[in-house]
């Protein structure tokens, strides 16, 4: 009887502050309260001091959480690096492919209700992918090609998983890169005035880099899948985030176009020099086509799913702790617990990722194996974005963590691997 009580007793503690942290924002605590050592997160201050003291970054913004409690949440190092300006822990970053799992969000959302199956062919509702065809031969002299047919149409699902054999245009392979630009396709960040469905509608005719299923290739996927948002709600992607996502969940920070009144909060885009030390990125870039390097400042067109959003480290630890909730935040619940499980599991079978990772649907998923690689644990998942930024969502331990760089390209990035390291030993527990 004594032990049916005290079960039943922690039982109910349990529900009561599960309920609690779902119901309530996120705040700054005392990192001994959700067991990490102050002392030993200051750590993370010396790392990135000494990557700014190399030369090699300008500044971060980090921010670790726990059990819904934020330990760490800071500004590090430099907006500026001549003047010495610092950078807030409330700049606003471009997230380049961290979009990617927002975006994953909007499309289950739509499954939710209804409106699609995942293994439904992208066709059904997008007839420019009907009857698609892969590469077989290329001709790198005149960028000719020829094709076979696929084997199957394209799903929903191999997008959210980028197993559809769609490529990357300007950051991808040499041929693709030839082939996709011939046609005036773009990966969709930093660009000019330009349409979301245009590009996607060209995309249907071109080829796919392998049968539909078969490999895992990084692509377009995402962004074909902001589209797809906009076909099946009628609404455009950016009024979808906004309304569904953003102001539901509280992120006041996070767009495709910044408004005029937050512009001057965006975060300069740093780059290297030969000795791999950084300068400051011009205005425009050439990345295998022009880029404008303060696109979040401009009157945009495009809303890439892939990678065209701006956000903050609180904004995007607001998103990720709904997650971690089994998707609900602040009492709005943007997913069911079932579809959230859906996303965090294992969805390209025997392919895998870097050091024995998988796939689920939008995420990076840690597997026994990838454990053993770092102090993340098994079923964390995570992303990064191209502008040397990382994140991740640790279901066991109950973190969020969210490491925020802007710079392109990065000879450094061992950095982030380093701050996950050093999340991990502050842990008292």
């Amino acid at each position: 009887m004594r032990r049916s009580f005290t079960r039943t007793i922690m039982l109910l503690c349990f529900t009561v502050t599960a309920t609690a942290s779902f119901s309530q924002i996120l705040q700054t605590a005392a990192p001994a309260s959700v067991q990490f050592s102050e002392e030993k997160l200051k750590r993370i201050d010396g790392l990135v001091q000494q990557y700014i003291d190399s030369g090699w970054i300008n500044g971060a913004t980090a921010i670790i959480a726990r059990n819904g409690k934020i330990v760490y949440y800071k500004g590090l190092g430099y907006d500026d690096a001549a003047t010495k300006k610092p950078l807030p822990k409330d700049a606003i970053m471009r997230i380049a492919s961290q979009t990617k799992a927002i975006t994953s969000v909007a499309v289950m959302m739509l499954y939710e209700e209804g409106k699609f199956l995942l293994d439904d062919a992208v066709s059904k509702y997008i007839p420019e992918f009907k009857n698609p065809v892969v590469l077989d031969s290329f001709n790198e002299a005149d960028t000719t090609y020829t094709t076979v047919p696929a084997k199957s149409e394209i799903t929903i699902r191999q997008l959210l998983t980028h197993t559809s054999g769609i490529h990357y245009a300007q950051i991808g392979n040499k041929t693709f890169n030839a082939i996709y630009a011939k046609a005036g396709i773009i990966a969709g960040i930093g660009v000019n005035r330009i349409k979301l469905a245009d590009i996607m509608k060209k995309l249907g005719s071109l080829p796919l880099a392998h049968q539909p299923g078969e490999k895992f290739t990084y692509g377009l996927n995402t962004d074909l899948l902001g589209y797809l948002v906009e076909v099946v709600s009628g609404m455009s992607f950016n009024v979808f985030l906004k309304t569904r996502i953003f102001e539901p969940l509280g992120m006041k920070d996070t767009y495709f176009y910044l408004p005029a009144e937050k512009q001057n909060r965006l975060a300069t885009l740093y780059t290297e020099d030969d000795t791999r030390h950084i300068k400051k990125a011009a205005a425009t870039m050439d990345i295998n086509g022009t880029f404008y390097t303060n696109y979040p400042n401009m009157n945009g067109t495009y809303f890439s799913g892939g990678g065209g959003l701006a956000s903050t480290a609180y904004d995007y630890a607001v998103f990720m702790q709904m997650l971690l909730n089994n998707g609900v935040y602040n009492g709005k619940r943007i997913l069911s617990r079932n579809t959230i499980r859906m996303m965090t599991t294992n969805q390209i079978g025997d392919l895998r990722l870097g050091q024995g990772n998988t796939f689920g649907l939008g995420f990076e998923l840690v597997t026994e194996k990838g454990s053993a690689f770092s102090p993340r644990s098994e079923g964390s998942y995570s992303w990064g974005g191209m502008f040397s930024s990382s994140y991740w969502i640790d279901p066991k331990e109950k973190i969020v963590a969210q490491l925020f760089l802007q710079l392109y390209p990065n000879s450094h990035g061992d950095i982030h691997e380093k701050f996950k390291v050093l999340t991990y030993q502050a842990l008292t527990d």
